[in-house]
């Protein structure tokens, strides 16, 4: 069997494995392996067939790592209202507490409000962003 082959059914196992398993890193190593088949194409010695699919699957495997990486991540499924009917509902407070919290009355019962990052504690009303736990984040309105 040709060396080329051999490359090209270890690149077929990998995809397969990444149809199996979902791990999308194992899809860059096959293409590591498609292009020692290449390199085996061209002639290249064993050593260099090696070193080229090690290179290239490395090379893609990192470079999706840090793209993944960049990207910014899904919003919360807390802060959905499909997900949670009370993000988008107004709520009044009073007075904001030295710790950053207020006390609101909220569907009956008391809850506890946080304020939303880079906004400043003021009394009024106030939109709910998303639930943490069993406490609301908030911001002004």
């Amino acid at each position: 069997m040709d060396a080329s082959n051999i490359w090209w059914l270890l690149a077929g196992f990998a995809v397969a494995a990444e149809l199996i398993t979902g791990t999308f890193y194992l899809l860059m190593l096959a293409i590591g392996l498609a292009a020692g088949a290449v390199a085996a194409h061209f002639g290249l010695s064993s050593s260099m067939q090696m070193a080229t699919a090690a290179v290239v699957g490395s090379v893609a495997v990192l470079a999706t790592y840090y793209v993944r990486r960049a990207r910014p991540g899904d919003p919360s499924p807390r802060s959905e209202r499909s997900v949670n009917l009370d993000v988008g509902e107004t709520v009044q407070i009073d007075a904001w507490s030295a710790d950053g919290t207020a006390q609101v009355r909220y569907r009956g019962a008391n809850w506890t409000a946080i304020l939303a990052p880079g906004t400043t504690p003021t009394p009024g009303s106030h939109r709910v962003v998303e639930l943490v736990g069993s406490r609301l984040l908030v911001e002004p309105l």
